[in-house]
């Protein structure tokens, strides 16, 4: 594992900014730009070492689409994106951040090792013997990827047939050649024992909704319930509640949501999954009271939704309900 979580480093194609002082940099400009500068517009990472623990922003395009957490460097948590970008401080006294380009398939192997179960080793095979481990890995035709940690460094192999196809190397950064590889494991070149895991090849990157999409659906359904109430249907909120309630079985993203003002917690799911569930509740909502109240739910739904109606559009919401909304 990590000697610590100071050093913990990755594989990258490029540093487009190199470890820096977290107080020198505006991390919110800094996603900014990377939004709109074509060249910062790229697959690839933030690394943000903080006191206690360290955050990873993942980018697509230059688009925060996911984010991790950890405080030892070896068990991670998802975070939802907002909630990553609340844990730097507005005016961070340390820290130090890191922007690095990274291909996709890279940054699907980082993610599915720090969130996805491992596939356990044999109990008799010694991994940290290359003479023993690729060997095995040849022998059962291996399909999938190793990540091998050597003291702060976290490496990636990726297998076709038991042998190794591409590498992603935090000492290299980007493909290395077989020898590179070989050293990961040489006698003498690292101060700590290694860590070698293994999983099947990495799924694509999850992409979660954006804080946009999910105060926009907050606002939505807490203005459904204010403008049912305001028609007659007085127990709009107790209906909604209940609703919520008895759909959390099946859409557990519902959790994160309240009729009442309070603060919740974002979600981390992805933009499909959040509107399958709001669709489903602002279904069971409006059928539900569609008997106390004179507006007709297309035409309850047009006024609330129609200043954000490209968002949820885009987000897939007016196809998921039951009414068809006239713009």
């Amino acid at each position: 594992m990590p000697a610590s979580i100071d050093g913990l480093r990755f594989p990258a194609e490029r540093n487009i900014l190199p470890r820096t002082r977290l107080a020198y940099i505006h991390v919110a400009n800094l996603l900014s730009d990377a939004k709109r500068e074509r060249a910062s517009r790229v697959y690839g990472y933030v690394a943000i070492w903080l006191p206690e623990e360290v955050v990873i922003l993942y980018l697509q395009e230059g688009d925060v689409v996911t984010t991790t957490r950890t405080v030892d460097g070896r068990s991670f948590q998802v975070l939802p994106i907002a909630e990553a970008l609340a844990h730097v401080p507005p005016a961070p006294e340390f820290g130090w951040l890191s922007f690095n380009e990274a291909p996709d398939e890279q940054l699907a192997c980082m993610f599915a090792a720090q969130t996805t179960p491992e596939i356990p080793w044999p109990g008799e095979l010694v991994v940290e013997q290359p003479k023993k481990l690729f060997p095995y890995l040849m022998a059962t035709t291996f399909d999938g990827m190793l990540e091998v940690v050597a003291d702060d460094a976290v490496n990636y192999l990726i297998f076709r047939d038991g042998v190794v196809r591409r590498a992603y190397l935090a000492a290299d950064g980007g493909t290395a050649p077989i020898e590179h590889v070989a050293a990961l494991f040489a006698k003498g070149s690292v101060r700590h024992p290694l860590r070698v895991r293994r999983w099947e090849f990495a799924p694509p990157l999850p992409v979660q909704a954006k804080p946009q999409l999910i105060l926009a659906y907050r606002e939505l359904v807490s203005g459904l319930v204010v403008r049912l109430v305001s028609e007659g249907a007085e127990s709009a909120a107790a209906i909604a509640e209940a609703a919520r309630k008895s759909l959390l079985g099946k859409h557990a993203v519902l959790e994160h949501f309240a009729v009442t003002g309070r603060a919740m917690k974002d979600p981390a799911a992805d933009a499909p999954t959040l509107t399958a569930g709001i669709a489903s509740w602002v279904s069971e909502l409006l059928w539900t009271t569609s008997a106390s109240s004179d507006i007709p739910p297309e035409r309850l739904l047009r006024e609330l939704m129609f200043e954000r109606r490209h968002l949820f559009q885009s987000a897939g919401l007016c196809d998921a309900l039951p009414w068809r909304v006239q713009w």
